[in-house]
């Protein structure tokens, strides 16, 4: 008699913890993981992406969209940084991921030398991790909100061009086509605007949006949502069949600092891309442009929110991931 309810309780047990954990691998993620492990494993990268952001101020947006390149792929796991074989093409090597600067792999390279250098840290702190504060930094570094980061993830054990094929949002995306792309990682719509100003950052290359300002509809040869000086600007420093290698300022107001201007140059149709100026153009996501334009504050913590939960996607633990020795080359 005893027995059934004692399984009762156990089935009851098991449903809670299925409600309350309902992501195991982002569960075991938390600030100062470190703690007794490295405890000054941040400040020895924030030390490294200070040096490099002397060097280049390439360091931030590089940095800033390679961790959005590797946890929209198979999560956050670092697989984007791993190297192609003889018999592998990595992720690194999918057409999406060819604009990747250099010095956003050199960035968490180096970092991750110099936390090896330390005998305590040697080998226990993952390449994802270092790939996660180096982000957070280059945010501070460029004018954006530093806040604190949750640690604990492992490597990722796979690395495929294949796995990139659909996973990253396009410069001609809809609203639509974002939400569902960004909603298949559980982000929301708030999440995917307050990331999009990513791009108040950084350059883009003309081919991304040539189509935007020469080829766009029978009627219309320049899209109509741009602003025409703006227009104008882009087919001066973009002609037919410029050098593929020429890249623009993604934000042409204050492009090397992290702030709202993004959102502001939205509403004067002044978005790169297509994926920008759908923001403001549709009405769904036209009011959170508006409030995040007029202010900094709301969207610096917007942002921080949707950043801390694009770190939880795909968290690799136990035997789906280790810490790799060297974060481009498998163990």
């Amino acid at each position: 008699m005893g027995r059934f309810p004692l399984l009762a309780i156990a089935m009851w047990l098991l449903s809670l913890s299925v409600c309350v954990f309902p992501d195991t691998a982002s569960a075991q993620l938390k600030q100062n993981y470190y703690a007794n492990i490295c405890p000054n494993v941040e400040n020895i990268v924030r030390g490294v992406v200070n040096t490099k952001f002397k060097q280049t101020f390439v360091t931030v947006p590089a940095t800033l969209r390679l961790f959005f390149h590797d946890c929209f792929v198979q999560g956050c796991d670092a697989s984007v940084i791993i190297s192609s074989t003889g018999s592998n093409t990595a992720e690194k090597d999918h057409p999406d991921n060819l604009s990747l600067a250099g010095d956003g792999f050199d960035t968490v390279i180096k970092a991750k030398a110099e936390v090896d250098k330390n005998p305590t840290c040697r080998n226990k702190v993952s390449c994802a991790d270092i790939l996660t504060m180096a982000t957070r930094d280059v945010i501070a570094l460029s004018g954006g909100p530093s806040y604190a980061v949750e640690l604990g993830r492992l490597d990722g054990l796979s690395s495929t061009s294949a796995s990139v094929n659909g996973k990253l949002p396009q410069p001609t995306f809809n609203l639509d086509k974002l939400n569902s792309l960004f909603a298949a990682n559980g982000l929301s719509q708030t999440d995917m605007i307050a990331l999009s100003a990513a791009h108040t950052l950084g350059f883009s290359h003309c081919s991304k949006f040539a189509n935007r300002i020469y080829n766009f509809s029978r009627e219309n040869p320049v899209d109509p949502t741009l602003d025409k000086t703006y227009a104008a600007q882009l087919q001066s420093m973009c002609p037919k069949n410029v050098d593929p290698r020429i890249a623009i300022d993604m934000d042409p107001t204050t492009p090397k600092k992290f702030d709202n201007a993004y959102y502001q140059n939205l509403q004067q149709g002044k978005g790169l891309f297509t994926s920008d100026e759908v923001l403001f153009t549709d009405s769904r996501s036209k009011p959170t442009v508006n409030t995040w334009a007029s202010s900094s504050t709301a969207f610096q913590t917007a942002f921080v929110q949707a950043i801390t939960k694009l770190g939880r996607v795909g968290v690799k633990t136990g035997k789906n991931g280790n810490i790799r020795r060297d974060c481009s080359v498998f163990n």
